[in-house]
């Protein structure tokens, strides 16, 4: 915005200097054209073909008949506009005069003098000077603006920021008790409806604990360096498969594995462990009831093929894309797809999805390429 003023107001300064400049050069320009009229109007009375066009070593000049045709011309810059009184053209200022007697066939006589450029210069050194002062002014207005505009904004994205920490702190203990708990309870005791209630109690435990892994993340991605180790890819996939296994077995959606044994993979267990987290949920969360996940890994990558709701060409280019949902009714924040391109953009992996509307989605991650 500053600039734009900045601008503007340059413009209109360098016109307006222009047009001082041509104003005190039209009194010299007219009084040229006078001497010239009085010597053309000599010519005309007393013409005989020894006589030479009137020449001046103070300016060029021009004649031009009522057909805006040339009748002779001395002018340095051809291009005149008869229209116009007093107008820069090139280096050069031109005179046009509107003759009220017809010498030589002449309707219009055009004076042309050089522009020296001194108010140009001086145009211009004044416009970068106090261009830059205004700038300068402008721009620190601008940020004390832009500071007291924003400050409602900047104290509630705070409020949130120390929400969500505090928020995620308090989850971890909970979320922990609860499926240490679970996981000690004694299932075979009990009746049927008491292990349904028991299984709906760790689900929901689960997903919490997978949404407090999202959240912390986000919140100390950039505060917790990285530990960086070989993880054997096919014991880390089993493992997060079995943390899912009642939420799929919910959905009644099977999930058959063809793992590689031997592959390897250095990164942050934490990091790989939310891409696997993370594709696998919504594997299951967009699933059809009674549907498959397919997971494979191979030399060099893995991936997870669902039988879901698929999506348009359109929706793949944005999925991860934070707090994107293609799909309103399947819950979520829309945090996770982008927690995995973060991490797949930090270790140079290659991500690669293929979905179809109606058939599923194919999610291929690739490294070592």
């Amino acid at each position: 915005m500053a600039l734009i003023i900045l601008l503007f107001s340059a413009f209109i300064y360098y016109n307006l200097q222009k047009e001082v400049m041509l104003s005190q050069q039209n009194s010299r320009l007219k009084e040229y054209s006078d001497k010239l009229l009085s010597k053309l109007a000599y010519m005309h009375e007393n013409f005989h073909a020894g006589m030479r066009y009137p020449r001046s070593s103070s300016y060029q000049s021009a004649i031009y008949d009522g057909s805006n045709k040339c009748i002779f011309s001395t002018l340095e810059n051809s291009s005149v506009d008869l229209n116009k009184n007093i107008y820069v053209v090139g280096d050069k200022i031109h005179y046009v005069r509107l003759l009220e007697r017809y010498y030589l066939g002449a309707m219009y006589l055009v004076i042309e003098i050089h522009d020296n450029s001194g108010w140009f210069n001086f145009v211009r050194t004044k416009v970068i000077v106090y261009g830059l002062l205004l700038f300068l002014v402008l721009l620190l207005g601008g940020y004390v603006l832009l500071k007291l505009l924003l400050k409602p904004m900047r104290d509630s994205l705070y409020l949130l920021d120390r929400f969500i920490k505090d928020t995620t702190h308090e989850l971890n203990t909970p979320i922990n008790a609860i499926l240490m708990n679970i996981e000690t309870l004694s299932t075979e005791t009990l009746d049927p409806r008491s292990q349904k209630k028991i299984n709906r109690i760790d689900i929901a435990a689960r997903t919490i604990s997978n949404i407090y892994n999202d959240l912390t993340y986000m919140v100390l991605k950039h505060r917790t360096p990285s530990h960086n180790e070989s993880i054997d890819m096919a014991d880390l996939i089993r493992e997060r498969v079995d943390f899912f296994k009642l939420i799929a077995r919910q959905k009644q959606v099977k999930c058959t594995l063809h793992l590689k044994e031997g592959v390897f993979l250095v990164i942050d267990k934490n990091k790989i462990s939310r891409i696997v987290d993370n594709l696998l949920s919504n594997a299951i969360k967009y699933n059809k009831r009674d549907g498959k996940i397919v997971i494979r890994l191979e030399d060099g990558y893995f991936e997870i093929a669902d039988s879901g709701i698929g999506m348009r060409k359109e929706e793949v280019k944005n999925i991860f894309m934070r707090y994107s949902r293609f799909n309103q009714n399947a819950g979520g924040f829309g945090l996770g797809l982008n927690i995995v391109w973060e991490i797949v953009q930090e270790y140079h992996l290659k991500i690669d999805v293929d979905s179809k509307v109606g058939e599923g989605t194919k999610v291929r991650v690739t490294w070592g390429e």
